[in-house]
């Protein structure tokens, strides 16, 4: 299995991230992409690349109102694909839409397409109460030129064949096990095979067993075995998937040889 989206990198590991990681291996987790932030942690993110571990480099749209001066001015395209050297994709990047500062959210997103099209790296996507705005963005940058995963996805079923044909894959967290879940449910089972993707959005999202808790990659399997409900399919089925995605995505990466 991989964990196609894990902040292993941020303060909630910073107490225990080799055990994290091997206990992710115990479970069966062979890879994770850790997707950096802000300008001022992508340093410490790619210095976490290794056997198992890629990053993805990129501005997360909800740090956009908190960026200094320096900050800002390592967002252009030319400055991130100068800082990239090492990431698998670029990300993680987009809107958020109960975040402040849309209109410099939208530059920064538009940047960041622009420097995955120029470097030929897939993009790491966060769309959150944007999804009005976020497929017109997509489209004009010409993102399925290099592709990419929604993280999280929260756009409903009536939106994957939008982002299904601006060349996106979707990637579901600890909401498909949720009791309750509904619209990730319904939109799981809409996503062709070859676009499926699993993540853990560790610390955040916890699966229904741990919920309330922190989020670690060791809790991956949940994720398959929600999303395995949701398809009326089996674990093993959807961790072969999953993985195999994830391994093409990602084509940079150094996971550990398939068995």
């Amino acid at each position: 299995m991989i964990d196609s989206h894990c902040h292993l990198d941020g303060p909630a590991f910073d107490g225990d991230r080799a055990a994290a990681l091997a206990r992710a291996r115990q479970a069966g987790v062979v890879g994770v992409l850790v997707p950096a932030t802000r300008p001022r942690s992508w340093a410490a993110t790619l210095a976490m690349r290794g056997p198992g571990v890629a990053i993805a480099l990129g501005v997360h749209p909800q740090c956009v109102p908190d960026l200094d001066a320096a900050e800002l001015a390592q967002t252009t395209p030319d400055a991130l694909c100068a800082a990239a050297a090492g990431a698998v994709a670029i990300g993680e990047c987009g809107l958020d839409g109960a975040t402040a500062d849309l209109a410099l959210q939208e530059r920064i997103f538009r940047d960041q397409i622009r420097a995955a099209r120029a470097l030929g790296l897939p993009l790491v996507v966060h769309v959150l109460r944007a999804h009005d705005r976020a497929p017109q963005i997509l489209r004009e940058e010409r993102a399925h030129e290099v592709g990419g995963v929604l993280h999280s996805y929260s756009g409903g079923a009536a939106l994957v064949p939008v982002y299904r044909d601006l060349g996106l894959a979707f990637s579901f967290a600890g909401p498909i096990t949720f009791a309750n879940a509904r619209r990730p449910v319904e939109a799981a089972r809409l996503v062709p095979d070859e676009l499926l993707l699993a993540e853990t959005d560790a610390p955040d999202q916890a699966p229904t067993e741990h919920r309330g808790g922190r989020n670690e990659p060791a809790f991956l399997p949940a994720i398959i075995a929600g999303l395995a409900r949701a398809r009326t399919s089996t674990p093993a089925a959807i961790a072969a998937v999953t993985t195999a995605n994830a391994r093409r995505l990602f084509r940079a990466a150094s996971w550990e040889p398939a068995a």
